[in-house]
């Protein structure tokens, strides 16, 4: 029997780390050293949709970080917030945070999140999803407890929220995959894996 591929995460992500570790998956992580911030401003200027910049900066942080781990499979992810059609980024401190919060409470967002796996540098695999998020319109002191809270790991999330913890207490709906929002689409990863032999089939 052949020996399966490495696997490498293209992410600094410790929610996507332990989404994997959680699912028995060994890997190591390398975060890729791409402009994030650029490439999308660029490609929400050129008029794409959401899922196509969402999968466009998927499959360039695993093509780069794939460059330097000959023969693994690397996984880039990428996740993209819209509300009312503006495009959310992480925010910056705990400031922005809170102005996030307060911006998408009482409202129905969508988290676009996609997944891309590259091997030698070369594209090999892709996945989107969608979620609807639904906030609660909880008060300015709340979402300051909040923060407060859940610390400096909400800065890490587009939406200022972990809903793996106490993010959870933001929300009244949630529709979607929950890898999905914690940051990795699991289940399509998975069957991809199965279909590349890393895992049991």
């Amino acid at each position: 029997m052949s020996r399966p591929l490495p696997v490498v995460l293209a992410s600094a992500s410790k929610a996507r780390h332990q989404i994997l570790v959680n699912a028995g998956i060994a890997h190591a992580c390398d975060a890729a050293d791409v402009d994030e911030k650029a490439i999308r401003d660029e490609l929400q200027k050129s008029g794409i949709d959401v899922a196509a910049a969402a999968t466009a900066l998927a499959r360039a942080k695993a093509t780069a970080v794939a460059k330097r781990h000959a023969g693994a499979l690397v996984i880039g992810a990428d996740q993209i917030l819209v509300s009312d059609g503006r495009w959310f980024e992480k925010p910056k401190d705990r400031a922005d945070a809170l102005v996030t919060l307060q911006t998408l409470r009482g409202r129905t967002h969508q988290l676009v999140t996609a997944v891309a796996v590259s091997r030698d540098g070369r594209h090999a695999w892709d996945n989107v999803t969608t979620a609807r998020l639904t906030m609660r319109k909880f008060s300015d002191d709340f979402a300051a407890r909040y923060l407060d809270t859940a610390g400096p790991d909400t800065l890490a999330s587009v939406g200022a929220y972990r809903l793996e913890a106490e993010g959870a207490q933001l929300f009244t709906v949630i529709e979607g995959d929950y890898f999905a929002i914690l940051g990795l689409p699991l289940l399509p990863l998975l069957g991809y894996l199965r279909e590349a032999r890393v895992l049991e089939r």
